[in-house]
Formats: C-alpha cells, sequence, structure tokens
C-alpha cells in the first residue's frame, strides 16, 4: 500500500507542475494572442464599411470621369456631323442655283418664241437662233447620300477590363505545413564551374513541353499529345494519365498533397487528378489557361490569355476562387505581350512572381502585390545569335531565376534581382523549354525536339 502511495503523490506533484506550467503559458502567451487577434479582427470589422464606402466612391468617381470622357467624345463627333451638313447644304445649293439659273433662261426663251410667233416681223424670224441643242445638255441630277454612323458592337468583357480591376480580398492564414516551406534557406550554394549531365531519360515524346517534380521518386512530363507520364527519376516509366478532354494539356504540376494539376487550352480548364478521377478545378469564361505554378502558400498561379489573344494575364487561385489578377504595370499599360504565345511561370523563395514572356522576349518579375519589379531581355554574347525568347522557367533554393533559351540552345541563370550569372551551354542541350527542380536544386530540362529529359546538377 505504501509503495502505491508513493507513485500516486509523485504523479500527483508532477501533474500540478504541469498544470502551473500551462497556466503559465496561458496567462502570459497563449490568451495575450488571441486577444490581439479577437483585438484585430474586431478593428478590421469596425473599418470594414468604411473601406469599402471607398472602393465604391472611387468606382463612382471612375464612372463619372468616363460619363464626361464620353460626353465629349459625342459632343466631338456631334460637331463632326454638323461641319458636314454644312458642307452638304452647300453642294445642294450651289446645283440648284445653277438649275434656277438654266430655268430662268429657257422662260425668256420661251417668251422670245412667244413674241416672233404673235409677230409678222420677218427680221425677229430670220434670226431666230435654237436653243434647243444648247437645253439638251442637262446637267446630271445631283443625289448626295447622308453621311452614316456605324455604332460599334459593345464588348462587355472589354469595356469591364478597360475600366478597371477589383482584387479580391486576401486572406494570409496559412497552413503549418505550408509555414514550414517557407523557412528560409540558410545555407549558401555557389555555382558550379561546369554542371554535370547527371541522368537522361527517354520520355517517348516528340515535342516535350512541360516537365514538374513531385517527390523524390517521381516526375512527371507532357508533350503535344493527349497524355502525361509519369517516371522515376533514373527513367523508368510508372504511369500514364489520359487527359480528359483528350487534347494535350497546356501545362502540369503538382499541388502540396502531391496531386496533378493540368491546364486544357481546349476546355479553358484546369483540372486535378486525385486518387485515379479527374475532377474540375477551374473553368474560365473568355480566356484560356496556359502555364500552372503551386505558391509557397498552397496558392495557384495561371497564366492565360483573352480569347481574342490580344490581352494576357496572370490570376491567383485560392482553391477554385480568384483572388489576385496581375495584367497592368503602374501606369496602366499590360505587363505581358497580347497574344497566345507560352508564357511560363514560377514564384520565388521572396515570393516574386516571374513569368517568360516568349512573345515579349523578356522575363517580367513583379512582387507578391502584382507591382512590376524588373525585366530581362537577354544578356549579349558573340556565341549566342538568336534573338532572346524565353520558354521555360523556375527557381531554385538560392531564389537564382533559370530560363530556357530554346533557339540558342541554353538556359540562362539570373539573381532574384535580375542580374545574369551565368549560361548552362554544355550538357548537350539542344533546345530547352520546359524546366523544373527537385528538393536538392538538380535541374530537370526538357528537350523539345528529341523529347528527352536531361537532370542537370550546376550547384556545388
Amino acid at each position: 500500500m505504501g509503495h502505491i502511495f508513493v507513485d500516486v503523490s509523485t504523479v500527483y506533484k508532477a501533474k500540478k507542475d504541469n498544470i502551473e506550467k500551462d497556466t503559465e503559458e496561458i496567462v502570459k502567451n497563449i490568451s495575450p494572442t488571441y486577444e490581439e487577434i479577437a483585438s484585430d479582427l474586431e478593428n478590421q470589422l469596425a473599418n470594414l464599411d468604411r473601406g469599402y464606402e471607398k472602393i465604391t466612391t472611387a468606382m463612382s468617381k471612375q464612372g463619372e470621369q468616363w460619363h464626361r470622357e464620353i460626353d465629349i467624345v459625342v459632343n466631338k463627333m456631334k460637331t463632326e456631323i454638323t461641319e458636314i451638313k454644312v458642307k452638304h447644304r452647300d453642294l445642294l445649293q450651289k446645283h440648284l442655283d445653277e438649275i434656277k439659273e438654266i430655268q430662268a433662261l429657257i422662260k425668256q426663251t420661251l417668251l422670245a418664241i412667244e413674241e416672233i410667233t404673235k409677230s409678222t416681223e420677218v427680221f425677229p424670224t430670220i434670226e431666230y437662233s435654237s436653243k434647243i441643242r444648247e437645253f439638251s445638255k442637262v446637267p446630271p441630277k445631283i443625289e448626295v447620300s447622308l453621311p452614316t454612323f456605324i455604332p460599334k458592337p459593345t464588348d462587355h468583357e472589354k469595356l469591364h477590363s478597360l475600366f478597371g480591376q477589383i482584387t479580391p480580398f486576401i486572406s494570409t492564414a496559412t497552413k503549418n505545413k505550408v509555414l514550414s516551406l517557407n523557412k528560409p534557406n540558410t545555407s549558401s550554394r555557389e555555382l558550379l564551374d561546369e554542371p554535370e549531365l547527371l541522368v537522361t531519360i527517354h520520355t517517348g515524346y516528340e515535342h516535350l513541353c512541360n516537365i514538374t517534380y513531385q517527390n523524390e521518386d517521381r516526375i512527371w512530363a507532357s508533350g503535344k499529345i493527349n497524355n502525361i507520364k509519369c517516371f522515376n527519376c533514373k527513367g523508368s516509366l510508372l504511369q500514364t494519365i489520359h487527359t480528359k478532354s483528350g487534347n494535350f494539356p497546356s501545362d502540369i504540376t503538382v499541388d502540396y498533397d502531391e496531386y496533378l494539376l493540368y491546364s486544357n487550352w481546349s476546355t479553358r480548364t484546369v483540372y486535378k487528378v486525385k486518387n485515379g478521377k479527374t475532377e474540375e478545378l477551374i473553368r474560365l469564361q473568355g480566356w484560356m489557361p496556359c502555364k500552372l505554378c503551386v505558391t509557397s502558400t498552397g496558392d495557384l498561379l495561371v497564366t492565360m490569355f483573352s480569347n481574342d489573344e490580344t490581352q494576357s494575364k496572370v490570376v491567383c487561385y485560392l482553391g477554385s476562387t480568384a483572388k489576385q489578377t496581375i495584367q497592368f504595370d503602374y501606369e496602366g499599360k499590360p505587363l505581358y505581350s497580347g497574344n497566345k504565345f507560352i508564357k511560363y511561370i514560377s514564384e520565388n523563395r521572396n515570393h516574386d512572381i516571374s513569368v517568360a514572356d516568349c512573345g515579349a522576349g523578356a522575363v517580367v518579375v513583379v512582387n507578391q502585390d502584382g507591382k512590376l519589379k524588373w525585366r530581362y531581355t537577354g544578356h549579349p554574347s558573340v556565341t549566342k545569335n538568336e534573338p532572346f525568347k524565353p520558354c521555360g522557367i523556375t527557381t531554385d533554393s538560392q531564389s537564382r531565376i533559370l530560363t530556357s533559351d530554346s533557339d540558342n540552345h541554353c538556359i540562362h541563370i539570373l539573381d532574384q534581382n535580375g542580374q545574369f550569372l551565368r549560361y548552362i551551354d554544355n550538357c548537350e542541350l539542344e533546345d530547352p523549354y520546359g524546366l523544373c527542380v527537385d528538393n536538392n536544386d538538380n535541374l530537370f530540362v526538357c528537350e523539345y525536339i528529341k523529347g528527352n529529359v536531361k537532370k542537370i546538377k550546376y550547384l556545388k
């Protein structure tokens, strides 16, 4: 019985100590944290109406400005039509005066003929000269058509885009898993003097476009055919998935739960492959999805272009909900070329968003708020003779940016500020296209024509 008493008392004392520690932790840390969060939420709620009122006021001012501009346009066109009307009237009046002058001559001639007919005098009859030939030259009948006003059909989508854009509210709440992924990388790794080719994977694609890393045992690749293949890092084919639409995917990526995502241009849809089933994640109207990137917070970045191929933009999605659109700079000018050329996208560790704009011949980098930071348009070289048209793009643990220059058969490596560091132009690279890196910063490169994936080590 005494032995049992000692055990219970020991447990009791330990529990007491734990209770005191819990109490101290709750009072000093946990409770104040919740109070701070509650206070912040109350302040946000208190300021909510005022904030939204500012937005609607700004919209109203923009609407008033548009009404003024439209009135100016209408009045200018009315003035123009009035000037045309004056010219029209003058032209008709001129011709009318000419006709009336001839009519007066005809009347005079008839009166003269009447007098000759009634008269018995010989001289006027002999002196008479016929005017028939002169009057028979009837001037052409003038018909001046009215000008026309051809109203252009209202393009509601373009009108909405020109009027302005609403950036949806952004919630910064993150899962613990995501927070752990955002820890800064403290280990510095330098570039190798000579990049090394580690593995060549033969995918069987004739036009290999996209590559994405799932884990140390699986990578996914796709080309211009209606399937997506999974390989291990030694090159063995593990799995093949056929696209739901029967058309080739525009791009592929993997989310934080390691589910495969792919975009399809023909159905304007982004799909998720989950447990062997393909489900619709995002469906667009008026836009075609192109390239994909999963961010460090688990959101999905999608590059897209309009149906008429005149506009391009980046949209950030939380699940299936658009939360941010990146399209214009601070002057209202497009950030990206307005066409259907590929625009691969990648998020850097500093949360910058990099787009390889092939049509513009530039890498365009904005911060996480969508503000332009810099553009890179290539590096002068005596050996790279073709224009810089970046295709694939990816970033590594050192915040370096790697972009493929297919026509010059090389990879450009830049620092996070857009400064050129070096080329990867060995490893017998041909037509490099899509890119990705693994957790050890090994680079995977698609060779577009050959259909090979090359795994390259470029860091020490």
